[in-house]
């Protein structure tokens, strides 16, 4: 039984994966309960690190330093990456009102710190460490302390760390409770928001339209499809003409010439269909059976681009209509069916919409790869790649006018947007960004699941003790700057600017910098909005965060 005695209580590595596997697992069981039909989910992890970090199973501290750190590095970097490539659209359609709701957080949460310092009387270097904690800000904490070395000649304060160290379980759950008591104060039914969502997510699906217009203007009799491309401001494809003359269908290509009476089967966007029409001719109603009627016949066929040496090339650049005798009309990415126009550039996963005869389709598939299996195989080389650069920027120091210490975005802020860009600029540099949900998923899932139990296996020995010597009351008032802001800000955008609450929670998470809470916010719904509003607002939220702990500090010290 030595062996067994060794591996529970000593300090291998061994012990340190046994005791991580075990907090994780009991965490994750207790997630499973609801009380009221509510659960905190994998926040019960935490809960399970400080039970065992208490009854004395600890890590090494160096390694749980590092589990945790790389934890929160593979969860932010899984969520970048997967919103990535419409994270720049969201942020030009609502961007600006959620940073300013974001930012309202930090000074309230710096208002309430200053005012209940003064109130409590405790040292102002306690009371940055509190808010530290109460909003789950590592980096603010670790400026903090730097700025306060600075001002001192090098010496710290014991109580800042500990402020932070009582107050940041809890504020964990705090934050979550919040989004709970928001959603049972305002009466919202969870179920409509995500149903509305949907339907907005709906409309964008819709986005490139596939209809027939009939060729009355002069202007364009003769034309060829290049020619016209060249004169009209919108992204289109005209597919199929079925000539009037004739009353023959063909492929459309560059060459193509229309000719009045002429029909044509258009796919582009929504917004531009009435434009288009003006153009060319009204709208028309044509079976779809008659756009199959060509010298042979024709069908439509969507296949996936599975082969990854055509990542990130142009749809101009596969000339599928003279090297294959196809045409490509629409191009089906993140739920979105977009134009195919010639500058846009396909990625690994995107669905494709061919039109063309059988024997050409075949030959398209072929080129594309059309393999949905292997798909499946995990792309590494992206993900740590991106962390490199992701921990070069966290890490690049930024000097802010007043500030004696340089700000850094650390290794939350920095591999988050790294992720960001590679999502969404990753193919035009032809890298793989291509994952699966399920294995995007896993990633995230993971790096909570360390995240959470590196926190609380370190606060574990000490939580009991300081809170028993009176740190209780540090709690309190962690909570104090937890709740006032995110219920005052979450009370703003769903009743004041009529924000959708999903998205809400997600922006409070990452206003509030705390993946647990957008970990909990996830399992409300199978959409991409709660971590959107996370991304949206995070990197400003976390410069916000650091330069407002710096400055207490110089205020209050």
């Amino acid at each position: 039984m030595n062996w067994f005695l060794d591996l529970l209580l000593g300090d291998s590595v061994a012990h340190a994966i046994l005791v991580l596997s075990i907090v994780i697992a009991i965490g994750l069981t207790l997630g499973r309960w609801k009380v009221g039909g509510v659960s905190i989910g994998s926040a019960w992890i935490l809960f399970a690190g400080i039970a065992f970090g208490h009854a004395g199973l600890v890590v090494d501290s160096h390694t749980l330093h590092f589990v945790r750190e790389f934890g929160l590095v593979l969860f932010v970097f899984s969520i970048g990456i997967q919103v990535g490539p419409s994270f720049l659209a969201a942020l030009r359609r609502g961007g600006l009102r959620v940073n300013l709701l974001a930012t309202g957080t930090v000074i309230l949460g710096g208002l309430c710190t200053v005012g209940l310092g003064f109130a409590t009387g405790l040292p102002g270097a306690t009371m940055v460490g509190i808010m530290s904690g109460a909003v789950t800000n590592t980096p603010g904490l670790g400026a903090a302390q730097e700025t306060y070395a600075d001002l001192t000649g090098g010496s710290s304060d014991a109580s800042m760390a500990a402020g932070y160290a009582m107050t940041y379980p809890l504020a964990v759950v705090g934050i979550i409770c919040s989004m709970v008591l928001l959603r049972i104060g305002l009466r919202i039914d969870v179920a409509a928001h995500a149903n509305e969502l949907r339907q907005a997510e709906g409309v964008a699906a819709r986005s490139a339209r596939r209809f027939a217009l009939v060729v009355e203007n002069p202007a364009v009799f003769g034309k060829s499809f290049a020619e016209l491309n060249a004169l009209i401001p919108y992204d289109f494809v005209v597919s199929r003409v079925r000539h009037a003359a004739s009353q023959t269908v063909e492929l459309a290509d560059d060459e193509t010439r229309f000719e009045r009476g002429d029909q044509i089967l258009v796919t582009a966007r929504r917004k531009d269909r009435e434009s288009l029409a003006a153009f060319f001719g009204p709208k028309v109603e044509v079976p779809d059976e008659l756009w199959n009627e060509g010298p042979a016949p024709y069908e439509s066929r969507r296949v996936i681009l599975s082969r990854a040496k055509l990542n990130g090339v142009s749809v101009r650049q596969l000339a599928f209509r003279s090297l294959h005798g196809v045409n490509l009309t629409r191009v089906h990415r993140a739920g979105t069916d977009l134009v195919a126009s010639a500058g846009l550039r396909l990625v690994l996963g995107d669905r494709l919409t061919l039109v063309g005869s059988p024997e050409d389709l075949n030959r398209a598939e072929r080129l594309l790869g059309n393999s949905p299996r292997s798909l499946d195989a995990p792309n590494l080389f992206v993900l740590f790649v991106g962390i490199v650069f992701g921990v070069v920027v966290g890490s690049f120091p930024l000097m802010v006018p007043g500030i004696p210490t340089p700000v850094k975005l650390g290794l939350a802020g920095g591999p988050l947007i790294v992720a960001l860009l590679l999502g969404r600029y990753g193919p035009r540099l032809r890298l793989i960004t291509y994952s699966t949900a399920s294995a995007n998923l896993m990633l995230r899932e993971i790096g909570i699941a360390l995240f959470l139990a590196g926190v609380g296996l370190a606060a574990g020995p000490t939580f009991v003790s300081t809170i028993v010597q009176g740190g209780y009351l540090w709690v309190v008032w962690g909570l104090i700057i937890t709740l006032v802001p995110v219920l005052a800000i979450g009370f703003i955008g769903l009743v004041w600017l009529k924000i959708n609450y999903l998205t809400m929670i997600g922006v409070l998470a990452g206003a509030t910098t705390d993946p647990p809470a957008l970990a909990y916010a996830g399992t409300l719904t199978d959409s991409d909005a709660p971590a959107m509003g996370y991304a949206s607002v995070y990197p400003l939220t976390m410069f916000l965060r650091v330069i407002m702990a710096q400055v207490l500090v110089i205020a209050l010290v």
